[in-house]
């Protein structure tokens, strides 16, 4: 769906419909940046993730408007709805971007151009909104034919076009090429996906390990991943939280108190679903905007909030310097490698401490939602009022 966030704002609000809309987040709680704009300011040259005062130099008489994520959720439903007039094949792919396998429904409702069009004159005609498709015979494809023209058009990508077609375009348009893998791609000679494509296979895999072989893969038309059908969850791979703080951390101290509040998060969230965790992965943003990661194995799977924090700072310590490097905007901790608490296997010295840490967290988690959040905290938050004056309000779950 074009613009979506915008699109849906100029529909509750007509008035605002022939003007640059941006759509962006809170910048007093430090998420100001663009979340969507209009097909009007982004002829202004405004990019989705650029600061409000980036936008607001490249287009001063934009019309900013705060999110309104119940309005977006109602939409997006809505067009799964026609969705499924075609296929009971629909997969997610976010709020406004869907995958649907149409190979079943060609008999019915004509070719997959065809069905495409369909779709994209029932969006407008009932919701009012445009969409791009992309109409290939795979996924990655798919998803880049609705990237090459928009607003409201189909593009097909056929098994006898898509070299003619697609391996001219840069491999940043690729995806699964995000910034740091074009930017490493671009380092070997490799700017576009056909050359991306006609690299040996086995130098990928040995610079970029296994998603060198995948992208390699998807470059050469070979993606054979199936399109989930309705109602159909993914396993839970991962559970965690990420923060932005409400002024930059420039110590220690003030990483250790956030650090500490995304693992007795996660920690709890885990406890709720039931899981261990092999993996502790944290990600570190700078107040230029870098993003880094970094993870480290368990001794053993654990869910307790100590041994994540544990992991989670050694982590940092070891990545992270504040003499050479930046202030931090915001943070992430992400519990990886989960497996069912059915299967924990400790030694006879672990078990009697971990039953204690086990038992501890469950009344702190307990009294939280007992007596609210703030009944029960550890006392190093109290050093730092100004960090963490509504803590729970700033986490979001990744």
């Amino acid at each position: 769906m074009n613009g979506f966030y915008a699109s849906v704002e100029c529909l509750y609000n007509p008035k605002i419909r022939m003007k640059p809309v941006i759509v962006a987040g809170d910048e007093k709680a430090r998420h100001g940046i663009v979340l969507a704009k209009n097909e009007i300011a982004k002829a202004y040259g405004v990019k989705t993730g650029d600061t409000l005062w980036q936008a607001k130099l490249l287009c001063p008489e934009a019309v900013f408007v705060a999110p309104n994520f119940d309005r977006y959720i109602k939409m997006s439903r809505l067009a799964k709805q026609i969705y499924y007039d075609f296929t009971d094949k629909v997969e997610s792919f976010g709020l406004d971007e869907a995958w649907l396998d149409v190979t079943e429904s060609l008999n019915l409702f004509g070719s997959g151009k065809d069905i495409a069009d369909k779709i994209r004159k029932r969006i407008k005609n009932e919701l009012g909104l445009t969409v791009s498709v992309g109409v290939s015979f795979n996924k990655i494809f798919a998803k880049l034919g609705s990237d090459m023209k928009k607003p409201d058009a189909t593009t097909v990508i056929s098994r006898d076009d898509f070299k003619q077609k697609i391996w001219n375009l840069p491999v940043r348009d690729l995806l699964f090429v995000g910034k740091a893998t074009d930017k490493k791609l671009n380092s070997y000679g490799i700017k576009t996906i056909g050359e991306l494509a006609s690299t040996d296979k086995k130098i990928l895999q040995r610079n970029l390990g296994k998603h060198g072989a995948t992208l390699w893969e998807y470059a050469n038309g070979l993606d054979k991943s199936e399109v989930s059908e309705y109602n159909s969850k993914e396993p839970v791979k991962s559970i965690g939280n990420s923060v932005t703080t409400p002024k930059d951390l420039i110590d220690f101290n003030e990483v250790k108190i956030t650090l500490g509040l995304l693992c007795e998060s996660v920690s709890s969230r885990l406890r709720e679903k039931d899981f261990l965790c092999r993996t502790v992965q944290i990600g570190i943003r700078t107040t230029d905007l870098i993003w880094i990661e970094r993870q480290a194995k368990l001794s053993h799977p654990d869910r307790t909030a100590g041994e994540l924090f544990k992991t989670a700072f050694s982590l940092f310590k070891a990545n992270y310097s504040f003499e050479n490097d930046l202030p931090i905007r915001s943070l992430s901790v992400k519990a990886c490698d989960l497996e069912k608490s059915d299967y924990e296997q400790l030694t006879f010295n672990e078990i009697s401490q971990e039953e204690l840490n086990e038992s501890l967290e469950n009344t702190i988690d307990y009294l939280r939602e007992k007596f609210g959040y703030f009944s029960v905290h550890k006392g190093i938050m109290l050093t730092d009022e100004e960090l963490w004056e509504n803590p729970k309000s700033h986490l979001q779950d990744v």
